[in-house]
């Protein structure tokens, strides 16, 4: 899985926000606040990967436990999901 092309990612300000760009706009017209740990996740993302591989990126770079990454992670990605901003 991966996000949709058409998205990008910025830092404005120590924020991070999704915006759509090009046809992408006209299908999503918004944009996503993330915080620190959901724009981690989004830059795996950019590439094809796994939620396993996303959760063993979070537990090898944030303090955390498992459980809670997994938990974390699959509801994030469900967000996403519903969304319609992921490629499977």
């Amino acid at each position: 899985m991966k996000i949709k092309e058409g998205f990008v990612l910025h830092e404005v300000a120590g924020s991070f926000v999704a915006v759509p760009l090009g046809a992408a706009q006209v299908d999503f017209g918004g944009m996503l606040t993330l915080t620190p740990v959901g724009a981690f996740i989004w830059k795996c993302l950019e590439t094809d990967t796994t939620e396993e591989k996303i959760v063993q990126a979070v537990l090898s770079e944030y303090e955390v436990d498992e459980p809670t990454a997994r938990r974390d992670t699959h509801a994030f990605l469900g967000k996403l999901r519903t969304a319609g901003l992921l490629e499977d």
